[in-house]
C-alpha cells in the first residue's frame, strides 16, 4: 500500500534523512557493537580460563571467576550498545552499582564465605583426604566448595563448617607431612626399677615393626610427680600408622611391665588417725 505522504504532511526526504537513516545507522551499529563485543568478552573469557588451568587452578574455582568474568563483560558489552543508541547510561549503571551495593550488604556473610573459600582453594592449606581440625571440628576433609568445607568425623558424622569460620580459625592439619612425632608418657612407681623400665622401653620402640629408625625414639625420665615417675617415650612413625603405634604401645607397655614387675601406680591418699 502507498502512503500518501501529503495527507500526512511529512516530506519523505526529510523523514529518511532525520530519522530513519540516522536510527537506522544507530541500530545497526549497535547490533555491531553487541555481536564484536561478546565475540571479544567470549575470547577473553576463554583467555583467562586457559590461563587459570595451565596456573593449576582448582576446576572449581576456574569455572566460577570464568562464569563472573564473562556476566561482567556480557554487561558492559549492553550498556556500551545501548549507548549507540543514544540511551543514558549514565543512570543505568548507577542503578546497577546501587543494586550491586544491597545484594552485597544482603549476603555479606556469605560473600565473606566465598572470599575465605576462594583463598583456601588458591593456598591449600589442606586437601581433600586430610585429616584436620577447624574451628573446633576434626576430621577428614570430604569436600572443599565455594562456601563451605565438609568433614567426616571419626565416627562418620559429616560437619559443614563455613569457609569463613575455617579460614579465621587456627587450621591443624595432621596429614601434610609424612612422618609424625607419637608423645606418650608412662609413669612407675618410686620403688621400681627405673632403669630397668627405661631399658624395656627402648627394646620396645626399637623392635615394633610400625617405629622408624630415623629419627630415633626419644626416651627419658621426664618428671618426678607427686606418686609416681613419669617417662616421655617420643617415637616417630609415618603419619598414617599414628594411633596404631599409640594404641599398641599403650597396651603393650602395660602387659610388659606387669611381667617385669614394674608398678604402673594410681593417685592415692593415705589417711592417719591419731587416738587422743
Amino acid at each position: 500500500m502507498d502512503i500518501n505522504w501529503d495527507k500526512l504532511n511529512l516530506d519523505p526526504q526529510l523523514l529518511w534523512a532525520d530519522y530513519i537513516l540516522p536510527w537506522g545507522t544507530q541500530i545497526v551499529l549497535a547490533i555491531l557493537v553487541f555481536i564484536i563485543g561478546r565475540l571479544i568478552a567470549s575470547a577473553v573469557t576463554k583467555g583467562a580460563r586457559k590461563v587459570m588451568d595451565k596456573a593449576k587452578f582448582d576446576p572449581m574455582l576456574v569455572n566460577f571467576l570464568a562464569n563472573i568474568l564473562g556476566s561482567v563483560l556480557l554487561l558492559l558489552v549492553i550498556v556500551f550498545s545501548l549507548s549507540q543508541l543514544g540511551v543514558d547510561t549514565t543512570s543505568l549503571v548507577a542503578l546497577l552499582g546501587a543494586a550491586g551495593l544491597a545484594v552485597g550488604l544482603a549476603l555479606k556473610d556469605s560473600l565473606s564465605h566465598f572470599a575465605a573459600g576462594v583463598m583456601l582453594i588458591l593456598f591449600r592449606p589442606f586437601k581433600v583426604g586430610d585429616f584436620v581440625q577447624v574451628d573446633g571440628e576434626m576430621g577428614s576433609v570430604e569436600q572443599i566448595t565455594i562456601l563451605h568445607t565438609r568433614l567426616k568425623t571419626g565416627d562418620n558424622k559429616v560437619v559443614t563448617v563455613p569457609n569463613g569460620n575455617v579460614f579465621s580459625s587456627t587450621m591443624t592439619n595432621f596429614s601434610e607431612q609424612p612422618t609424625r612425632r607419637v608423645d606418650m608418657v608412662f609413669g612407675i612407681g618410686y620403688g621400681s626399677d627405673l632403669l630397668k623400665a627405661k631399658s624395656i622401653l627402648e627394646e620396645m620402640t626399637a623392635n615394633h615393626e610400625l617405629i622408624l629408625k630415623d629419627p630415633a625414639p626419644k626416651i627419658a625420665v621426664h618428671e618426678l610427680a607427686d606418686s609416681s615417675v613419669n617417662f616421655i617415650c617420643r617415637p616417630w612413625v609415618n603419619s598414617a600408622d599414628y594411633w596404631t603405634v599409640y594404641w599398641d604401645m599403650m597396651e603393650k607397655v602395660k602387659l610388659r611391665f606387669d611381667e617385669e614387675g614394674i608398678e604402673i601406680p594410681f593417685p592415692q591418699v593415705s589417711v592417719h588417725m591419731e587416738k587422743d
